[in-house]
This record gives structure tokens, sequence and C-alpha cells, in this order.
């Protein structure tokens, strides 16, 4: 009787210490996923649809970073070995959604694949084929948005005048993603300063410019497009823009009026009470 008694308790302790670990386990779990859903700084592959519905729809199988590596074009010259992919599935310990793929520039960048083999072996619709296709239907990767190469001006060396176009010539959109504005030195008037401008309509976040700056860190990154863009908002209208004006074509003025609106300007302007 002593024996099944202790049998009981024992049973009893061990089925509460697994209930209380797989808690435990559950909570830290939810912890962990939360903090890596909430960064915003991560570099998804080519065609990644929006961050909260990549998540949502990526099955962790790894077949873009397979494809990635096993890519013809990525064997070193020299040995003939395939070199590093592009391409990393997030493991514990890099702050990112565990078997999620994403890249870090300065490490390797995008190198731009013309047939984008990471695209089409998506069996999950998280790296859309569509968004980086022409209007024939062919894949281009120039369509690619994966972030927005932001300039640091004051690290960013040319912004001292000293000649530097490291991440305009390693832009493969020559000209385009990236263009270089000439500008006088005001101060000793007969030197130049060549500074680089991000085309956002053109630039496709590949990194390629971030991984070549001389800098010692980077003065030209690559940023996931929700934390280096902007927005307007759909109540500005582009006044030089005629396709922009047609979308508000119909809109009407709204007008507000308050005791200073009936007041001419001279009226508050010389009282001194301005605030």
């Amino acid at each position: 009787m002593a024996n099944s008694d202790n049998n009981r308790r024992k049973f009893m302790a061990t089925t509460l210490q697994s209930v209380g670990l797989t808690a435990l386990g559950g909570l830290l779990w939810s912890g962990y996923t939360d903090e890596v859903k909430a960064s915003p700084l991560v570099l998804r592959p080519p065609g990644a649809i929006k961050e909260d519905d990549f998540l949502r729809a990526c099955i962790k199988c790894g077949l873009c970073a397979e494809a990635c590596q096993n890519r013809e074009t990525n064997l070193d010259k020299e040995t003939g070995l395939p070199k590093q992919g592009t391409l990393q599935m997030a493991k514990g310990g890099d702050h990112r959604l565990i078997g999620t793929p994403f890249f870090i520039p300065t490490e390797v960048p995008c190198y731009m694949c013309e047939d984008i083999p990471c695209v089409p072996v998506c069996p999950s619709g998280a790296l859309d084929q569509l968004s980086v296709s022409n209007d024939k239907g062919e894949l281009d990767i120039n369509k690619a948005s994966m972030g927005l190469a932001v300039v640091h001006k004051e690290s960013c060396i040319a912004f001292w005048g000293i000649q530097c176009d490291a991440c305009y010539r390693a832009c493969p959109l020559l000209g385009e993603a990236i263009t270089i504005e000439m500008h006088r030195n005001e101060r000793t008037g007969k030197h130049t300063f060549m500074l680089p401008i991000v085309n956002d309509n053109a630039c496709t976040g590949c990194g390629l410019c971030e991984q070549a700056c001389v800098t010692e860190k980077p003065a030209i990154f690559v940023l996931p497009n929700e934390t280096a863009k902007g927005k307007a908002g759909d109540h500005y209208v582009k006044g030089w823009d005629k396709k922009d004006q047609e979308r508000v074509g119909d809109a009407k003025a709204i007008e507000t009026t308050t005791e200073r609106s009936n007041q001419s300007s001279a009226d508050y302007l010389n009282s001194g009470d301005l605030y």
C-alpha cells in the first residue's frame, strides 16, 4: 500500500513538472516569436510579400536558400567550389524567426540573378513570382524591391569632398538606382562634390552598394522598405503631376473659419499676441 502511494505521488509530481516545463517553454517561445516578428530590420529574398503575411505564409522549407546556394553562378572562379550563398535560414541566436530566409548585405549581398532561382521554387506564395515579373510574364530581377539603400551623409566621404563612387560603380543598375550629382564646393570655389543619390523607383535593395562601401562602417546601407520610406499621405497632391492631380479630380475644398481667420494679417501680426 505504501509503495502504491509513493508511486502515485511520483507520477503526480512528474506530471506536474512536465506540465510546468511545457507551459514555461510555450511562454519562452511565444516571447521569442513576438520579439523577432517585431524586428523591422530583416531583409528578405526577392519577391517577398509584406512581412506579416510573409511570416504566416513561409513554411520554412529552405528551398529558396538551397536554390540560391546551388545556382550556377555561385562558383569561385579560382577554386571551382561553391561560395557562400546569399540567403541564410534563421537559426537560434539570429534574432529572426527560426527557419525563415534572410540576407545580410555586408556578408553576402543579392547578386541579382537574372533567373531569380530562389523565387519559383517557393511552394507557399511567400515569395510572389508576379511581383518580380515584367509585362510579358518573364522574370525580371530589376522589379525586385527587397529594400532601399540609404546614404548617411555625415559619414559618406563623398559629402566631405573626397572623390568616391564605390557604391555607384557597384550598383548593377548603373546610373539608374544610384546617380552622381555634381555640387560646387563653395568653400574652395574650384572643387566639386560628387554626391551619390539613391533613386527609390529603381533601387532593388540588393545591397551590393553596401558591401562595396569603403568606409569602416558602411555609409550606405539597405533598410526594409517599411523602415526606409516615409509616406506623404493621400491628401497631398503633386502639383506638377497631371496623373496625380486626376486622382483627386473630384475632391472638394474644405474651408475652416476661426476667430483669427476673420481678421486681417495686420490685426494680429502687430498685436504682439501670436500664441
